[in-house]
């Protein structure tokens, strides 16, 4: 079996516009969410997101392509180009080169735009780059222009789980020999009116008015709801072999990987977790790796009340009395929830947990939950002596993916 190494990052998240500094802010604890500045959202109960700032398109695209395209292309096409030039790949044949990157929304607020143009200016004015541009597979596609790979190529959508099953995916496809090296992960911007609207009526959203930077509060005994955010992030996974070769830097192996359906809800977790624990079981049982060995986890943790308790559930059936003594923290709290993004902002998380031995906390974490009773790395990042990290995920639809990775001594 072919083994699977990280050896790019690439990522555009409201906590950094690349990879290394959203690592810094994440461990430093350090806030992107605030009052949305994407549109005037004052007659909305909730007025918060994480958004990103300071992007800017023409540094990703020439300014007459970046305007056709979607919002949630951009954000990939520049975490791609971050991880395919940070890994320093030169000279593979790009045949053997893949792209597994999707979104849980896609194009959305660009539907709802070019509706808006339908309706009051008429079928003539909808632009000729409409289809192509809000599609869910076209981030992939742009990717694969951009840097002329020819490889397999295709874009999961599974809701907020997204970012893992394209991690794992692209392991997969490696592993089986379809292609040698793979850019795989999710992207998302849905900052719109719409999209807050629907989600304010599911009630899943939390309200805070006083102040942004404390609303995502995972695990807390107070956290009231998630945080809608937007960002992506690219993995460039390779080949171990290859990769060692070329004396590549090697962030970690991705050892295994998990999927599962709850069965349950559409929107609500299974408060048994068994889907949860199957996933998390899987990704063990095909990595021939020992719960015991597992010394973090980056929770999927997204601050709901249901969520997060059932998480912890599903944690302590798998891991048992182990339980108590790894690590599990969420990065969504100062990110806030990059929807079909969140798998691959925490896969690359655990990687460099593993990479710089150091865990990233979980902020605004003030308050113990009877139901939530781990160890969930409180408002400090904490050193450590880290082998084996999973990061979780779950969506919409009782969707459920997870990532094993391990360190590269």
């Amino acid at each position: 079996m072919r083994r699977v190494a990280v050896t790019g990052l690439g990522a555009i998240t409201p906590i950094g516009l690349d990879a290394p500094s959203t690592w810094n802010a994440a461990v430093a604890g350090e806030s992107g969410i605030g009052f949305i500045q994407a549109f005037d959202a004052s007659e909305f109960p909730v007025r918060i997101a994480g958004e990103v700032k300071g992007f800017d398109p023409a540094s990703v695209a020439p300014a007459k392509e970046a305007r056709r395209m979607d919002r949630n292309v951009l954000l990939a096409l520049g975490a791609a180009q971050e991880a395919w030039r940070e890994s320093g790949l030169n000279g593979v044949d790009p045949a053997r080169v893949g792209i597994v990157v999707g979104s849980a929304i896609g194009g959305l607020p660009g539907i709802a735009e070019q509706h808006d143009v339908l309706r009051e200016r008429g079928p003539d004015r909808v632009s000729p780059f409409f289809i192509p541009s809000v599609l869910v597979d076209s981030a992939s596609g742009q990717i694969a222009i951009s840097l002329g790979l020819r490889g397999p190529n295709y874009a999961p959508v599974s809701a907020c789980a997204t970012g893992s099953h394209a991690v794992g995916e692209g392991a997969e496809l490696i592993r089986r020999g379809a292609a040698d090296a793979v850019l795989a992960g999710g992207t998302e911007s849905c900052i719109h009116p719409l999209i807050l609207a629907g989600f304010c009526a599911m009630r899943g959203l939390v309200a805070e008015d006083e102040d942004p930077t404390k609303a995502s509060r995972p695990f807390d005994a107070t956290r009231a709801g998630f945080v809608m955010s937007e960002g992506a992030c690219i993995l460039l996974l390779e080949e171990m072999e290859a990769a060692e070769a070329r004396d590549a830097t090697i962030y970690a192996e991705v050892l295994g990987y998990g999927a599962s359906n709850d069965a349950h809800h559409m929107a609500q977790p299974d408060p048994e977790s068994v889907g949860v624990a199957e996933m998390m079981r899987s990704a063990l049982q095909r990595a021939e790796v020992e719960p015991e060995r597992v010394g973090y986890i980056n929770a999927h943790g997204t601050s709901t009340p249901l969520g997060d308790a059932a998480e912890t559930q599903a944690i302590k059936n798998v891991f048992g009395d182990h339980a108590r003594e790894l690590a599990v923290s969420s990065t969504k709290s100062v990110t806030g929830h990059c929807f079909g993004a969140a798998g691959a902002i925490e896969a690359m998380m655990c990687a460099l947990a593993l990479h710089h031995q150091t865990l990233p906390p979980t902020i605004n974490y003030r308050n113990p939950d009877p139901e939530c009773d781990l160890d969930y790395v409180p408002n400090e990042a904490r050193k450590v002596e880290l082998d084996v990290a999973l990061s979780n995920a779950m969506g919409l639809g009782g969707h459920n993916g997870c990532v094993l990775l391990g360190r590269v001594r």
